[in-house]
């Protein structure tokens, strides 16, 4: 059986931090070596001699202490080049073509279900044991690792969820000034709270988004949404 995969996760928000590294461990193959929450936490990683060597990198863009494409940087100033797939929110396609000219492996853009992750993840490996424990490869073994990259269908949200939905109810969450509820987010979107609420837990499970009750609020306690850099109702 091949050694793990050993993988670092940046992410500088830290249920995405936690949700990204609780789905690793979730898959065959691979094993979380560290978990880093900004630029500075993930430069210390690579020089901890406490941390095994890390093979690959799960990276967001948008860190508090700097830009991923600077981390990246960083790490090839150290001499290194572990894998990296870009798991970030970041669209402009400016970031994107530094991303690959950088090296990285893949780019999955948030929200996404696991299965995405997991077809991601799963992708990777299948390109990494291709080319595993080899001085020299041939043609066909290297065609055979840049096809594992490539998608194998089309990545499918849970049933009766569209992707142009869940893009408006991200965009309407990451504009709040304060956490919403299913209520509130339902009247701001023009659709019903059912629909609503099924987006936003779509949100949290894949550790974009996060809810708790509101406090304070008569009858039965209400949940309440935000993004995850959103602040909090006092």
């Amino acid at each position: 059986m091949p050694t793990p995969i050993r993988v670092l996760v940046v992410d500088d928000e830290p249920i995405a931090l936690a949700a990204h590294a609780d789905y690793v461990r979730r898959l065959d193959g691979f094993v979380v070596v560290a978990e880093a929450n900004g630029m500075g936490a993930a430069l210390a990683a690579f020089n901890d001699p406490a941390v095994p060597s890390i093979q690959l990198v799960l990276l967001d863009m948008n860190l508090t202490d700097g830009h991923g494409l600077d981390l990246l940087r960083r790490i090839h100033g150290l001499g290194l080049v572990p894998d990296v797939i870009a798991i970030t929110a970041v669209r402009e396609v400016h970031v994107v073509r530094s991303a690959i000219a950088l090296g990285i492996t893949a780019y999955l853009i948030k929200p996404f279900t696991f299965a995405a992750f997991r077809d991601k993840l799963e992708n990777y490996r299948s390109f990494h044991n291709v080319l595993a424990d080899r001085s020299q490869t041939s043609q066909d073994a290297i065609d055979r690792a840049m096809s594992q990259l490539r998608p194998s269908g089309k990545l499918t949200l849970p049933k009766g969820m569209l992707p142009e939905t869940l893009g408006v109810v991200v965009d309407w969450l990451r504009t709040q000034d304060h956490a919403a509820s299913a209520t509130e987010a339902a009247a701001g979107l023009a659709m019903s709270r059912v629909t609503a609420r099924r987006y936003l837990d779509h949100l949290v499970e894949t550790g974009t988004a996060s809810k708790a009750p509101r406090h304070g609020s008569p009858g039965r306690p209400e949940l309440e949404y935000s993004w995850s850099h959103a602040p909090r109702r006092p």
